[in-house]
């Protein structure tokens, strides 16, 4: 006799989909969460709560023409063809059938993002939750699941291990308490829904080194316990070089400031007032090189307009409450914000308002611009940083681990404890990569877990 069907770890958007989804009359669920402040620190939290999905019913409502062929083709792209295949196809195929369900299913109040095209993105197919709040997003799922009997969040559990049969098979897992007690639940199938390791600034190190310096900006429990598993069990893993970062974090304040500000038509410059780059290339690849600027900082700046249509997001409310968005009423003053050299800055300014205004070519050879910049000027000081991880375990297109290429009866894994779909680096990553591999992945593990 079992304890339980199915037992999670994590209670993050990748494990409270595949608790969800498994979470069937007669079927115990079991979703185990490490640390008591999951709710206010995990990466679903922190997020923007972007959830790609090509060909949903509000695409169609809107009149956008898109498939999962051509969203697969967008990452395919991005990535230089070096995305798992097998995760990129099963996670562009599922992605419309999993934002019905979270909608329908779970209550989650989606809507599509009409506001602009995410780089890389080559038709509007965000779906996100009207304040564009991860914890918006984490607050619906928990509520979905407080309505499931026989789902039971178990806080705070951390998974430990993972009891294997002769076979290989699935049979148990082994959960800590903070004061270190055990408890062994026997169950014939685990999901590993235990995120990255952004939190494990060895591993980073190890894996990621050219981020190391940067800002973690993520959960606290993403310390690499699946990796670890891995390697006592022999699972097969990938991609562990590819990460989310970003680069606009907001310093001191260490609040996102969201890349809508850049995409409606701001700009990055550093202390000497000047551009360094296309920042439509997009957020991720722009961590690296906001740090390599003097002293690993830079400013976002973008005008009134910009600020009107950024206000809608929940990040962008927290930076203005902050404090952190500095006005100036021309480009004297803004030179005096920014430390920079008034003469230098003006160029800028000019050199951008050209290009935006197609009178000349951005010498960087950015095209999009939401239009030119006109005073006041509002400018954010912002830094480089590691969001999450994009590599870990292998899985096949049901989110089953793999060991030695072949599924491992009764594990799966989803989120940041399993390879995504950013190819490697942090170039490939596209606007909801991560989120859509959490909940993608959780969604299928759950559903074929209990089928």
């Amino acid at each position: 006799m079992t304890d339980c069907d199915v037992l999670v770890a994590g209670a993050g958007a990748a494990g409270l989909a595949a608790a969800l989804a498994a979470a069937r009359p007669g079927r115990t669920v079991v979703l185990a969460e490490a640390r008591e402040t999951f709710r206010q620190g995990s990466n679903t939290a922190m997020s923007t709560s972007m959830i790609p999905a090509a060909g949903s019913r509000w695409q169609r409502a809107a009149g956008v023409e898109d498939s999962p062929g051509r969203f697969l083709a967008d990452i395919r792209a991005k990535t230089h063809d070096t995305a798992d295949p097998v995760v990129a196809g099963a996670l562009t195929t599922v992605a419309p059938e999993l934002v019905t369900w979270l909608a329908d299913d779970c209550g989650v109040p989606l809507d599509l993002v009409t506001d602009f095209r995410y780089p890389g993105h080559s038709a509007l197919r965000c779906h996100s939750v009207p304040d564009r709040s991860g914890a918006t997003l984490h607050r619906a799922l928990l509520d979905a699941a407080a309505d499931r009997d026989d789902l039971h969040l178990v806080v705070p559990a951390r998974l430990v291990d993972v009891r294997t049969d002769d076979a290989g098979a699935v049979r148990g897992a082994v959960l800590e308490r903070p004061d270190g007690s055990r408890e062994e639940l026997s169950t014939p199938v685990v999901v590993l829904a235990t995120n990255g390791f952004a939190a494990d600034a060895e591993l980073v190190r190890r894996y990621l080194p050219e981020i190391a310096d940067g800002v973690y900006h993520g959960g606290e429990a993403s310390r690499g316990d699946a990796l670890r598993l891995a390697e006592r069990l022999g699972l097969d893993t990938g991609h562990l070089d590819a990460y989310q970062g970003h680069g606009s974090l907001a310093v001191p304040d260490a609040i996102l400031l969201t890349w809508a500000t850049v995409m409606h038509g701001g700009f990055l410059v550093d202390v000497t007032g000047r551009r360094f780059g296309d920042e439509t290339v997009g957020y991720s690849e722009y961590a690296v090189p906001v740090l390599s600027r003097p002293g690993g900082r830079a400013w976002v700046v973008y005008d009134r307009r910009v600020h009107d249509a950024c206000r809608a997001f929940k990040d962008y409310q927290d930076v203005l409450a902050a404090g952190a968005v500095r006005w100036a009423d021309d480009v004297e003053a803004l030179a005096t914000v920014l430390g920079a050299p008034a003469d230098v800055l003006a160029a800028t300014l000019a050199d951008a308002d050209a290009a935006a205004t197609g009178a000349a070519p951005d010498a960087f050879g950015r095209t999009t611009w939401g239009g030119p910049l006109r005073p006041p000027y509002a400018a954010v000081r912002v830094t480089g940083a590691l969001f999450h991880t994009q590599g870990g375990l292998r899985v096949d297109r049901h989110a089953r681990v793999l060991r030695g290429g072949q599924p491992v009866p009764g594990l799966y894994a989803a989120g940041g404890a399993a390879v995504g779909i950013s190819g490697h680096g942090a170039d490939g990553y596209l606007a909801g990569n991560g989120l859509l591999a959490a909940l993608g992945l959780g969604y299928l593990a759950g559903r074929h877990a209990t089928s």
